[in-house]
């Protein structure tokens, strides 16, 4: 019976071992699936320069003044940006625009009309780009780069408020330019009907003795 018993234990099948935890198997195995790979994100450096032709116009004037011909470029830093004008030729900043910047920018046609607020006073900028493609490019990128999100999430009230005021002293400043310019058109029109107007006949005085 002993041998029997012997047979019986050397026939049996072995005890199945358990995987201990920190193995290095296959996920597949356990039935895990691998994540897929993730696509690469675009990198915000990408931005590629615009050409623009830049005119400032200077608080209390009504008359545009042209500054040369620039390069718009984007600068990334951390999670903000700043657009940055700087000439062709020599590389000097001529204008910075950032979320500490008071401004609205417009569109208009190939122009991207860019007016900033220095307390009650207002300096525009004209970027002339070079079709309506780049055009719209340019004024996306100012505004994106201008946007004052922080401000906006934490306190809307505020936000609102300071995009109203910008907004009211752009409007004020383009109503006193209307206004000089409507005085000075009136002027040179008064002007021109006086040189116009027929001057009265001179009467000769009659010689002595007539």
């Amino acid at each position: 019976m002993d041998d029997t018993m012997e047979v019986d234990f050397a026939m049996a099948p072995p005890a199945p071992q358990l995987q201990v935890a920190g193995s290095s198997r296959d996920p597949q195995d356990l039935g895990m699936q691998t994540p897929p790979p993730t696509a690469p994100i675009p990198s915000r450096d990408a931005f590629r320069d615009i050409q623009v032709k830049v005119h400032i116009r200077r608080p209390e004037r009504d008359s545009w003044v042209y500054m040369g011909r620039g390069v718009v470029s984007q600068e990334v830093s951390g999670h903000s940006s700043r657009v940055v004008v700087r000439t062709v030729s020599t590389g000097k900043i001529m204008a910075v625009f950032s979320e500490t910047s008071e401004l609205q920018a417009e569109k208009r046609g190939n122009f991207v009309v860019v007016g900033c607020v220095e307390g009650s006073r207002v300096i525009s900028w004209s970027l002339n780009a070079l079709n309506n493609s780049e055009t719209l490019r340019l004024l996306a990128s100012i505004e994106l780069a201008c946007y004052r999100c922080k401000q906006a999430l934490t306190d809307p009230r505020l936000h609102s408020k300071g995009r109203r005021r910008i907004e009211r002293v752009i409007k004020d400043d383009r109503r006193r330019r209307h206004r000089r310019r409507k005085d000075q058109e009136a002027l040179i029109d008064a002007f021109a009907r006086q040189k116009l107007s027929p001057e009265p006949p001179t009467v000769e005085p009659a010689p002595p003795g007539a």
